[in-house]
């Protein structure tokens, strides 16, 4: 569910609104979703390697069964048709090193360094999802909303904050990303039968919890990794989509914080987004550290009615803004 919403955090200038704020905006409203929802996917871990004698020596199949249960239950979530969430990305706020402009008359260590927006802005978004696969994303930035919807097969992405206001379909690269997210249930419920293959690849330490890293290998060869808490067992990280800065992908994880129930649901109501270093081959280029980002969410319904028409290819024009 939250890789949707963090898969629009890790194409935003920061979250979904990030990509939204600009260049934020623009990366916000490519499907991520790390998401839907992920919702983006930032770390302090230690190196893996044997599992301490404090921990128990759970297979990966009993960490995910500690995980699914620890999360409301299987028949808990197998009765979950729709999930809607609102809440709030933070755009903008990065203070990383720009790409140099050349500038006519000087040479190149004299080349102008474009000033990024140093202040976050808070720009609320409505969140919906229904099986099978299916999504609906509102952002609403200076007076207008941005909507990103896909049906289960076929995506759409409206951006009039962009002066689009022509309906454009998913791009190559975003149907790509679309086609790896998981059900709104995540990747580990039910994951058998999803064709996911988990193993355990050792115990590493995230903000000074100790926490089982599983790999996840999904049906179509894409694997990523999420790390479980070993004493709550729900998730505490997960590996995000890679972030593309100044030509350059980075890593990227995202933290799971504050956790409340919801329906009988553990849902996490704080996604962090961490963008991880790269070694630079170029002196010119530093990397310092982007900012983490931040999504709060303020609400969520269990299995809201949710109309079909929601998730067809919206109208041309403004979005309507969700109800």
């Amino acid at each position: 569910m939250f890789r949707k919403l963090l898969q629009a955090v890790s194409k935003r200038p920061s979250c979904r609104s990030n990509p939204l704020i600009l260049n934020s905006l623009k990366e916000v409203l490519k499907p991520a979703l790390g998401t839907c929802i992920s919702l983006a996917f930032a770390l302090s871990l230690a190196v893996a390697g044997e599992i301490p004698q404090s921990l128990a020596k759970l297979s990966a199949a009993e960490i995910v069964n500690k995980n699914v249960a620890a999360r409301g239950g299987l028949q808990a979530w197998r009765a979950v048709q729709t999930i809607s969430m609102e809440g709030k990305m933070g755009a903008g706020g990065n203070q990383r090193a720009a790409l140099p402009v050349p500038v006519p008359g000087r040479n190149a260590n004299q080349a102008s360094l474009p000033q990024r927006p140093a202040q976050e802005a808070q720009l609320p978004f409505v969140l919906e999802l229904k099986r099978p696969r299916k999504m609906r994303m509102e952002l609403t930035f200076n007076g207008q909303t941005a909507i990103q919807v896909f049906d289960g097969a076929n995506g759409w992405k409206l951006r009039p904050f962009l002066n689009r206001r022509v309906v454009e379909p998913y791009t190559t690269e975003e149907m790509k990303s679309e086609s790896m997210q998981a059900d709104l249930d995540g990747p580990l419920v039910d994951y058998a039968a999803k064709g996911t293959k988990i193993e355990l690849d050792g115990v590493e330490k995230v903000e000074d919890r100790d926490t089982y890293k599983l790999k996840l290998t999904m049906n179509g060869g894409q694997s990523i990794h999420v790390w479980i808490d070993a004493q709550t067992f729900l998730e505490a990280k997960i590996e995000g989509q890679p972030r593309r800065l100044d030509g350059i992908y980075h890593p990227v994880e995202v933290y799971y914080r504050d956790y409340r129930p919801v329906s009988g649901l553990q849902i996490p109501h704080v996604l962090e987004t961490k963008v991880l270093k790269v070694a630079q081959k170029t002196a010119m280029l530093k990397d310092p550290t982007v900012p983490p980002e931040k999504i709060t969410i303020d609400k969520v319904v269990v299995n809201p009615n949710l109309e079909e028409s929601r998730f067809s290819k919206p109208g041309d024009g403004v979005a309507p803004k969700a109800n």
